[in-house]
C-alpha cells in the first residue's frame, strides 16, 4: 500500500485498485491562475520536459517524470490551479514497481527524472536492484505508522440546506423558461482539522472503501472520484462519462430496483445525455474516430448507483493530456448545457468559489500521457486546517428541490465517513 509512505499533512498520491504513484517532496511546483491556467500549464510543462534529461529503464505509464496536478473549476476563482513534480515518486503498475528521483539543477532550468525498477520489478533488474545501464534505485522511504484518530464534523457551509433547494428551485424554472437545459448546482460542507492530524487516515479509508476511484491528494485537494475526465496512453485517449444516480437498495432485490430505475429514468437519461454529447463534441476535434457506449451502462459504487459510459479513440493531432482537460473542461456533467449559460448561472447561484471542486486532477508525464478525473467526492484542506467539502447534483426540467438535496447528500458521503 502506497499510503503509508506519504507526508502526513502535504501528500502526493494518484492511485486505483490500489495502483498508481505516491510523491514525497517538491522538485518543482507551477502554479496557474484565470482564465488561460490550462493553456500557460500546457506551455510550461512542455518546457521543463524539453529542458530534462530522463532515465526510465521501466517505461510503463507513471515512471519518468511526471508532475501532480490539481486546477480550479473556474478562470475566476481565487484558488490557483498547479502542477507539482515530487522529489521522489514510488509507483505500482500490473506488478511492476518503481522509485523515481527528480533533481533540480541549481539554475532551476532543467529537471532531470530517473525512474529505476523497485525489488518487485521484472523485466531485467539486476541481482542487486540495479537497472540495466541505470544507476542504483534511490532507497525507498519507509512506511511510518499513522497519526491519532480523530472524528470531525462536517456542518453546512455557505450554502444552506434550505438555500439549496431554493437555487434548485429556481434553476428549474429557468430550464422551465428556455434559458439553458441542464445546470449543475453545488454545496458546501465545512469544518476544521485538528492540529497535528495525519490526513493519510482520511486518504486511506477513501482508497479502501472506493478501491474503483481515483483516490487522490494534491496540494491539499483529497478526494475519491468515479470519473475518469481523460486518459491519453501512447496516442489513445479513453473517458468514463458520469451523470445520473440513485442510491443504492437496502437489500439485493431492493437493490437492483434501484438500478433499473436508474437505467429507465427518462430524468437521469436526459442528464446523461447531454454529458456524453459535451465529451464527444470536445474530442471531436482530436480524433477521428471517437466512439461512446451505445446505451449508458449502471455502475455501481458503495453509496450509490450511476449511469456512465466509456468513450473511447485514436488521437489524430498529438494532443497531450493536458491539452485534453482544456478542451473537455467543463463538461456537462460538472456545468450544464449550455455551457456559457450554466456557467453563469451557477456563478450566480452557488454562494461560493468552487476552489479545485469539479475541476480535472491527476498527472501528466514528460510525454503528455496522463490520468486525469474530474475531482469529485472530494475536499480541500487548507495550510491552516480549514476543510471544504463539495458535493452537486445535475439539474434538469424534471428535477425536484428536496430530490436534488438528497442526491448531494449521498455524494457526501464519502468524505462525511472518511473525516467522521
Amino acid at each position: 500500500m502506497l499510503v503509508p509512505l506519504l507526508d502526513a499533512r502535504h501528500p502526493l498520491l494518484w492511485i486505483r485498485k490500489g495502483q498508481g504513484m505516491a510523491g514525497l517532496g517538491e522538485a518543482l511546483r507551477l502554479e496557474f491562475s484565470g482564465p488561460t491556467r490550462f493553456r500557460d500549464a500546457c506551455h510550461a510543462w512542455r518546457e521543463v520536459a524539453a529542458a530534462a534529461t530522463v532515465v526510465d529503464p521501466v517505461g510503463t505509464p507513471g515512471t519518468g517524470l511526471i508532475a501532480f496536478g490539481a486546477f480550479s473549476f473556474s478562470g475566476g476563482s481565487g484558488h490557483s490551479s498547479v502542477l507539482i513534480v515530487p522529489r521522489l515518486v514510488v509507483g505500482k503498475r500490473d506488478g511492476v514497481f518503481w522509485v523515481t528521483r527528480v533533481t533540480v539543477l541549481a539554475d532551476g532550468e532543467t529537471a532531470p527524472g530517473e525512474t529505476a525498477p523497485g525489488e518487485s520489478a521484472p523485466g531485467g533488474a539486476a541481482p542487486d536492484g540495479h537497472a540495466p545501464g541505470a544507476h542504483p534505485a534511490p532507497v525507498v522511504p519507509a512506511a511510518t505508522p499513522f497519526g491519532a484518530e480523530y472524528r470531525i464534523s462536517l456542518l453546512p457551509g455557505a450554502a444552506k440546506p434550505d438555500t439549496y433547494r431554493a437555487a434548485v428551485e429556481e434553476a428549474v424554472s429557468r430550464i422551465h423558461h428556455g434559458d439553458l437545459e441542464k445546470v449543475v448546482l453545488a454545496r458546501d460542507l465545512v469544518g476544521h482539522l485538528p492540529d497535528d492530524s495525519d490526513l493519510r487516515r482520511v486518504i486511506f479509508d477513501l482508497a479502501l472503501g472506493y478501491p474503483d476511484c481515483w483516490t487522490f491528494a494534491v496540494d491539499g485537494l483529497i478526494g475519491s472520484s468515479p470519473e475518469t475526465l481523460v486518459r491519453v496512453d501512447h496516442g489513445t485517449v479513453s473517458a468514463r462519462v458520469l451523470a445520473g444516480t440513485i442510491s443504492r437498495g437496502r437489500d439485493a432485490e431492493a437493490d437492483h430496483d434501484q438500478a433499473v430505475a436508474l437505467a429507465t429514468s427518462a430524468k437521469d437519461l436526459d442528464e446523461h445525455r447531454f454529458a456524453v454529447a459535451s465529451v464527444m463534441t470536445a474530442l471531436a476535434p482530436h480524433s477521428k474516430t471517437v466512439i461512446a457506449s451505445e446505451i449508458p451502462f449502471t455502475l455501481k459504487l458503495p453509496n450509490l448507483w450511476h449511469l456512465a459510459s466509456d468513450v473511447e479513440g485514436a488521437l489524430s493531432d498529438g494532443s497531450t493530456s493536458l491539452d485534453l482537460i482544456a478542451s473537455l473542461h467543463p463538461t456537462a456533467a460538472v456545468a450544464g448545457t449550455p455551457t456559457l449559460d450554466a456557467l453563469n448561472l451557477i456563478e450566480r447561484l452557488e454562494p461560493f468559489d468552487r476552489g479545485r471542486y469539479a475541476g480535472p486532477v491527476g498527472w501528466v508525464g514528460a510525454d503528455g500521457d496522463g490520468e486525469w478525473a474530474v475531482a469529485l467526492r472530494c475536499a480541500q484542506v487548507s495550510e491552516d486546517g480549514d476543510i471544504t467539502a463539495y458535493a452537486g447534483a445535475g439539474i434538469v426540467s424534471e428535477s425536484e428541490p428536496e430530490h436534488e438535496f438528497l442526491e448531494t447528500k449521498m455524494k457526501f458521503r464519502p468524505m462525511v465517513e472518511a473525516f467522521g
